[in-house]
């Protein structure tokens, strides 16, 4: 769509707290993209949020631990962006 065409031609950032569909497919081109954060839905936080983040964490953790690598990995040049 348009805004997924600008933000991969770098002509906008975005921070996208929903998408459509929620959540974005594993190899949609917005996960890796430097001008873009996908944040967890967190705008209307109501407090389970983090509830969700922590059982993210823990399942993150666990499969590092088993071997199986992260479903969801934080890459150390994106680190800036997200500060």
């Amino acid at each position: 769509d348009a805004l997924t065409e600008a933000v991969l031609a770098g002509r906008v950032r975005a921070v996208l707290d929903v998408t459509d569909p929620e959540v974005l497919a594993p190899d949609h081109p917005l996960w890796d993209c430097e001008h873009a954060l996908i944040t967890p839905h967190l705008a209307g936080s109501e407090g389970n949020e983090w509830r969700r983040l922590a059982d993210l964490a823990l399942a993150e953790t666990t499969r590092w631990a088993a071997g199986s690598g992260f479903l969801h990995p934080v890459r150390r040049e994106r680190l800036a962006f997200l500060a």
